[in-house]
């Protein structure tokens, strides 16, 4: 492992040079073998690999062999056709985001803002990265630093921003302040407990009963978490007694729904904010009647009839 990320900067350093010796006057991608998908399913009954062909570069297009891209949870609810944002079908290309390295420009393209070799992000993400080359116009992509691992720059538009604006957006968090979060293994939850720990915020962080859930919860406490709790943990009557000298929390985050979301409800101070950005479980958020009504802050009086 440590030779690899030795070798890395190496490899990364040949690849621009090659690709720097490319003409920018190509008209024409190289055929290009993609991830895709003719109608919605479970994805490994649905998804198959297929040869595109060459695709024209117009002047003011990029041409960018992809280096690496995700596989995000809602890029198979994408497949799947439950989440609300997908490609039209036939012949839909997975993927939402990744980093590639720009292999061929348009004519009319500034080589001061690109070059060949660059490497560059889709921004905003794009549909269709589960391909080994696209066609985009110069404006649709993002020049990023080439010096970083490579699943690093492929996965930093939709999990960390998600888990900055969370942080930033919803109400104002001061340091010592405190907040829950479910999934707290996914990608998004661990960039939360490591920007709430940058910001002096604590977190209380939330996972699943299963094989391994010590070693995770190690994990999640090395990025900065505060407490980690397995969902069968907070099956007791006094919760926030788990809390110690941590102020209860003032925003909780729902990436799973069901009672994984009841659960952050319960955690949440007076007045609190949950934000749900997901449904893992598929199952719907509910509110207890106490919750409701004595714990969300009211825009306006209750009128009783």
């Amino acid at each position: 492992m440590a030779a690899a990320a030795r070798l890395l900067p190496v490899a990364a350093k040949r690849l621009t040079a090659r690709a720097r010796r490319l003409s920018t006057s190509t008209s024409t991608s190289p055929p290009a073998t993609a991830v895709l998908y003719d109608q919605h399913g479970p994805p490994d009954k649905v998804l198959r690999v297929a040869e595109l062909p060459a695709a024209e570069i117009g002047e003011r297009d990029v041409c960018v062999r992809m280096l690496a891209a995700p596989i995000n949870p809602s890029d198979l609810n994408r497949v799947e056709g439950v989440y609300p944002v997908r490609p039209p079908l036939p012949a839909a290309v997975a993927g939402y985001e990744g980093v590639g390295q720009v292999h061929a420009l348009g004519a009319a393209v500034d080589s001061r803002l690109l070059s060949p070799g660059d490497w560059v992000i889709p921004s905003p993400p794009s549909l269709g990265t589960w391909q080994t080359y696209i066609v985009n116009p110069a404006t649709a992509w993002h020049r990023v630093r080439s010096d970083v691992p490579p699943q690093y720059a492929a996965t930093v538009t939709v999990n960390p921003l998600t888990a900055l604006r969370m942080l930033r957006d919803f109400i104002n968090l001061a340091p010592g302040d405190t907040l829950v979060q479910n999934g707290a293994t996914s990608i998004v939850g661990q960039c939360v407990i490591q920007l709430a720990k940058l910001h002096g915020l604590h977190t209380i962080n939330i996972i699943r009963d299963r094989p391994g859930s010590q070693e995770a919860k190690d994990k999640l406490k090395q990025l900065g978490a505060d407490h980690v709790f397995t969902e069968s943990q907070l099956d007791i009557k006094n919760i926030k007694s788990l809390l110690g000298a941590l102020p209860e929390p003032a925003l909780g985050l729902n990436c799973v729904g069901g009672n994984a979301a009841s659960v952050v409800l319960k955690f949440l101070r007076q007045g609190g904010t949950m934000v749900t950005y997901g449904g893992m479980s598929k199952k719907p958020v509910t509110v207890s009647t106490s919750s409701f009504i004595f714990k969300f802050r009211k825009k306006k009086p209750c009128m009783e009839v």
